[in-house]
């Protein structure tokens, strides 16, 4: 049978400098915080699944001491064996984990058996078979919603009667979602300085470290212009956390700050679910919608690869569903 995990003398590691560390090499040579955490969890995730696998205790950090350069082939492959079977659990019972999510596991397998290799732990031969693991195939279709406009609308009802400065703040925040499509970790990194109120542009920083300009609507950028009046600092971050006595808090909104407020609101507007990607979703949609083709939506958003800026086009959906409904049903 195959062991999932090294053999017992190799998952005894010496203490080591950070500067020798696998783990800690990887993460660190990676750009951007949110790809840090992100990736970083996944192989927590992993070695986790090695120990638990081989019966073996899983302290709090189980990645950054978990011998990555002993891995062989026959390890990872049991790795992607064990990844196929992880399901989360839904509404409707458990669900296997996206081709996507699967991927991303054994990219940072893959990133972190690489800086073993560039530290001299592995042996070239050891490191190129162990990286050899094929991705998994497949697709999903991407998560979420869109966001209808009578929906907004209730949204910045609610915000409007807010009476702290909260309430101008998340019509704002909203608003620059709505009309931007920025993805939420592009949001909390808005600096006021970038905010061009002449132009109604902004300066976003992306994936990969890559600037862009978005520019809001005008009336995105009247309500962004309230927000604003409210702080007459010059720089800093552009949204910014209000406490409950109503004074603004000089610091970044996180990540969690916004999905929070989004929670709030659109509970106060008696609002089914949403995620602030949801906005990003509806931008793209409305967009195509409306004619602008698929490079220039490729452009505003960010994406890379013009494949991902198709997946949320809903023109092939909306037509699918025209065709079915020319079928001649019979009278109930």
């Amino acid at each position: 049978m195959l062991q999932p995990v090294p053999a017992p003398s190799a998952l005894t590691i010496a203490e080591v400098p950070p500067s020798r560390n696998p783990f800690l090499v990887y993460v660190a040579s990676l750009e951007g915080a949110r790809s840090r955490r992100v990736l970083s969890a996944c192989l927590h995730r992993i070695a986790a699944m090695l120990l638990e696998a081989g019966g073996r205790r899983v302290g709090p950090q189980p990645g950054v001491d978990f011998p990555w350069s002993a891995l062989r082939a026959e390890h990872t492959a049991a790795l992607r064996a064990l990844l196929g079977e992880q399901n989360v659990e839904e509404d409707e019972g458990p669900r296997g984990w996206s081709p996507a999510y699967k991927n991303q596991h054994l990219s940072a397998l893959r990133g972190v058996l690489k800086a073993a290799w560039r530290l001299g732990l592995m042996g070239t031969d050891d490191y190129q078979r162990a990286q050899d693991v094929p991705n998994f195939k497949g697709t999903r279709l991407p998560a979420g919603r869109s966001i209808h406009a009578e929906e907004f609308a209730a949204l910045l009802r609610v915000c409007a009667a807010e009476t702290s400065p909260a309430g101008r703040r998340d019509a704002a925040l909203f608003a620059t979602l709505y009309s931007t499509g920025a993805r939420r970790s592009e949001i909390v990194g808005l600096r006021r300085e970038h905010y061009d109120p002449g132009e109604r542009s902004l300066r976003i920083v992306g994936k990969g470290d890559k600037e862009r300009f978005e520019y809001l609507h005008e009336v995105a950028a009247s309500l962004l212009g309230a927000w604003l009046a409210l702080d007459e600092r010059p720089t800093g971050p552009l949204f910014k956390p209000v406490h409950r006595s109503g004074a603004i808090q000089h610091r970044p909104l996180t990540d969690a700050a916004v999905r929070n407020a989004l929670i709030k609101r659109r509970r106060e507007a008696g609002l089914p679910p949403m995620t602030p990607h949801d906005f990003r979703r509806t931008f793209i949609g409305d967009l195509l919608d409306a004619g602008v083709d698929l490079a220039t939506v490729q452009q505003l958003v960010g994406h890379a690869n013009p494949a991902t800026t198709a997946r949320y086009d809903r023109r092939p959906e909306r037509r699918r569903r025209t065709s079915v409904d020319k079928l001649s049903f019979p009278a109930v």
